[in-house]
């Protein structure tokens, strides 16, 4: 099976950039665009203006590094943008300032402002939009898109000045209208129902949805929530047999109606309609959700409860839903320490499942971070990640992120890159010291007991 032709509604992310966010002191950038070391079966043509050429983009990203090293707080600096995007004119304080997160190990960085910007593909046509903000405002917003290859405005913001683009000149200077010090042009235009700017943030709405530990009650609600569609419930149980966890089916239980609230409203907070994540709502917890797993016994059918089921079980469980909906509607995915209660083959098969054109015929991507070394591969085994798709987190001695491409090392096409790795030939492996370990072994077992 061949790739389907490039459609004129693609959407992917190009690149991803910022700035003085999270341990990111300094600027940096992760690309999607394919290079010249590219896997030429995982490379998608998406095109991005009118009657012109196509961009080779990727499908999968992959980042590897020490603990501590930033690799979960690049996934989220890209999940600050989204929270930014979805609720700084909904959810923000008038008078609140920006909550942000600036480099903390350093007082001059606490001072400045944080930046954000993407380069992607809306409805086959590239945009690029970015903002910086301090601790009280926003300084900077801006929006362009390329329908014919060459900048279009759709607005330029600096503090209380915008300068509007042509298309809706008088439903942006409403926008104006109501637009805050600490709110986003973009944010407040589409709770105006602007337009020109619905589709540019409807995409950071379905896109960048990080999974990480806090986020698994509300990614296991919405497992659960697509066990109750007839098409998506088939998918979810076909993603739980596939992980030879046992799992042959699953079977709901009648909620309550509040617990049955909990679960939408659960869903909601995931896809960035209701509240903050990061709120004081904690998710459903499994054993709440109605949901019992049929495990494969040795006389039949045994439904589990869900007290019993192990922790790579519900793993899964919270990774099926999210993956579902990115394969089914072409979305960035964000997973976060993706390896972490799973057995590297079942990881390596999720990733493949976004490689490749038979799998992910919808353009789906997917950035990652893992200590499993076996997904860069070795020069006697399958390569599942292109040179140009591994990126390494490395933390200086200011204690800030350095983030960079395995392909700034100009690799072999043959290269053993995951012994390397190990081997520390690449950097972004921690350094350790036996004798640090030793002589902290011998506080505690010297030090007198009572």
């Amino acid at each position: 099976m061949t790739e389907p032709k490039p459609s004129c509604g693609a959407s992917v992310l190009l690149a991803f950039r910022a700035q003085n966010v999270r341990s990111f002191r300094d600027a940096f950038e992760i690309s999607f665009v394919a290079s010249r070391l590219a896997q030429k079966d995982v490379v998608r043509e998406v095109p991005w203006r009118a009657g012109g050429r196509v961009v080779g983009v990727l499908p999968a990203v992959g980042v590897f590094g020490a603990n501590g090293s930033g690799k979960s707080t690049l996934l989220k600096a890209m999940d600050d943008m989204r929270t930014h995007v979805l609720h700084s004119f909904r959810a923000g304080n008038p008078t609140g300032g920006v909550r942000r997160r600036p480099f903390l190990l350093d007082p001059v960085a606490r001072e400045e402002p944080s930046r954000f910007e993407v380069d992607l593909v809306v409805d086959g046509v590239r945009h690029e939009y970015g903002f910086v903000v301090d601790d009280h405002r926003v300084l900077e917003e801006w929006a362009y898109r390329y329908p014919h290859g060459k900048a279009a405005l759709l607005f330029r913001r600096e503090k209380d000045r915008v300068d509007l683009g042509a298309a809706e000149r008088a439903k942006g200077r409403a926008v104006m209208e109501l637009l805050r010090p600490n709110a986003l042009f973009l944010s407040t235009a589409a709770s105006a129902n602007h337009q020109n700017l619905l589709p540019l943030y409807r995409w950071f709405g379905h896109n960048l949805r990080l999974a990480e530990a806090h986020s698994r009650p509300f990614r296991q609600a919405l497992t659960t929530q697509l066990l109750d569609d007839e098409v998506h419930r088939e998918q979810v149980l076909a993603m739980l047999r596939a992980a030879d966890l046992g799992v042959i089916g699953a079977r709901k239980r009648d909620l309550d109606p509040v617990m049955k609230d909990r679960l939408q409203r659960a869903v909601r907070i995931l896809a960035g309609v209701d509240g903050e994540p990061e709120g004081s709502d904690e998710g459903p917890a499994f054993d709440e959700l109605g949901v019992h797993l049929v495990h494969r016994g040795v006389g039949g059918e045994v439904e589990l409860d869900p007290g019993d089921e192990s922790l790579g079980t519900l793993v899964w469980f919270g990774l099926v839903g999210p993956v579902v909906e990115a394969l089914a509607d072409g979305v960035v995915f964000l997973a976060d320490e993706l390896d972490a209660s799973l057995h590297p083959a079942l990881v390596s098969e999720l990733v493949r499942l976004f490689q490749y054109p038979v799998t992910n015929p919808r353009r789906a991507q997917i950035v990652f971070n893992s200590h499993d070394a076996t997904l860069l591969g070795d020069a006697t085994s399958e390569t599942l990640l292109g040179r140009d798709q591994i990126w390494f987190t490395e933390k200086r001695q200011d204690g800030s992120t350095r983030v960079y491409p395995l392909a700034d090392l100009d690799p072999r096409k043959d290269e053993a890159v995951g012994r390397r790795y190990l081997a520390g030939r690449y950097g972004a492996t921690p350094i350790l010291s036996r004798q640090e370990f030793d002589a902290a072994a011998e506080l505690i077992t010297s030090g007198d007991r009572e």
